[in-house]
């Protein structure tokens, strides 16, 4: 039976970064020696705000011609206190999606067993929603001017770019089985760039008559996801609203240490990425209070990438089955074990 190797670049990142990174890849290591049938080679890259303090730059100059040679990327966090955000996201996070054009970031807010939800009177199979948020134009595309007494920050949508991406959100659709594809834009105010996204998305529907579309404000939207969450099946929208509402999505779905996220190259011309939403939490950093969860999904997400969601399922599966049984809590879940006790249990549930 051949096997095959998986070349993963591993960039640990900043906080609390390599330690969530650690429990993927021991997880993923022990999903491929179960299988018989893959295996991981992985690569330590140390770039983030420590290269940057000793180099000026987040990674180097030949970073991307590094990267190209991998099957996929694995993230941490980025960030640190004495670097200033926008620096540290558009030199790493932003340059590797725009660079490897991963113009679909997807972005699971599904509530597992066992794990909390704020909101009163919602079954769990109430929330169970994909975001696919367009990554690499929209607001984020870094161009505007910033001088003394004036900004003006300019967002790009292009007909390209707004098509792709929603075309991908109503093909997800299909081939998971899902029935609605909800829109979230801001056209009555945004009177240029939304209104040129909800023709596109108009247009893009009308060739997929089997499923449902709808379109929300995004004001409607972030409502609706917290008084009837249910509503929601696969959601597409901007850069910006994607962020935003994804991060709502989390507090519903047990947290941000719970949320995972694809940065994905569908194509394969590239290699995609992959990371928890949270951020580097350096308050924490190094005191084994990390939950290593919203990593381990996105290495679910990985597989499912590599052409085998039935390893991504069973990930996934291990992690449910820790979060239900209730043994092994981070502190953001309301426990107290440590990063390493939750890893171990997640190891032993696959």
């Amino acid at each position: 039976m051949e096997c095959k190797n998986y070349r993963v670049a591993v960039i640990g990142g900043d906080g609390i970064g390599p330690e969530v990174c650690d429990a993927a890849k021991q997880v993923l290591q022990k999903t491929a020696e179960q299988d018989g049938r893959i295996a991981f080679t992985f690569t330590d890259l140390p770039w983030g705000c420590t290269w940057y303090k000793e180099s000026g730059r987040m990674m180097p100059e030949d970073g991307f011609d590094i990267l190209k040679g991998y099957d996929a990327i694995l993230l941490g966090a980025v960030g640190r206190p004495d670097v200033p955000d926008h620096v540290s996201l558009h030199g790493l996070l932003i340059a590797i999606r725009q660079g490897f054009d991963q113009y679909v970031n997807l972005r699971p807010v599904k509530l597992l067993k066992g794990a909390p939800c704020p909101l009163k009177d919602v079954k769990r199979e109430d929330v169970d929603m994909i975001f696919v948020r367009e990554n690499s134009e929209g607001e984020y595309a870094g161009k505007g001017i910033l001088e003394a007494d004036r900004a003006e920050q300019v967002g790009v949508f292009t007909r390209r770019g707004c098509e792709r991406v929603i075309r991908y959100a109503f093909e997800l659709a299909v081939k998971e089985g899902r029935r609605r594809v909800t829109s979230v834009s801001k056209g009555n105010a945004l009177n240029y760039s939304m209104v040129f996204w909800d023709k596109i998305f108009a247009q893009v529907a009308a060739d997929y008559p089997q499923i449902e579309a709808d379109s929300l404000l995004v004001d409607a939207a972030s409502m609706f996801m917290v008084r009837d969450p249910a509503r929601f099946d696969v959601v597409v929208c901007s850069n910006l609203f994607g962020d935003i509402l994804t991060d709502l999505g989390a507090a519903i779905a047990g947290g941000m240490g719970m949320s995972a996220g694809a940065n994905l190259n569908p194509e394969g011309r590239f290699p995609s990425m992959f990371e928890p939403v949270h951020g580097s939490a350096p308050d924490i950093m190094g005191q084994e209070k990390a939950n290593p969860m919203a990593t381990v999904w996105a290495a679910s997400q990985m597989m499912d990438c590599f052409g085998r969601p039935d390893l991504g399922k069973k990930i996934l599966a291990a992690i449910e089955a820790v979060l239900e049984e209730g043994k092994y809590r981070t502190p953001d879940l309301g426990g107290s074990s440590k990063t390493s006790e939750v890893t171990r249990a997640i190891l032993e549930k696959l």
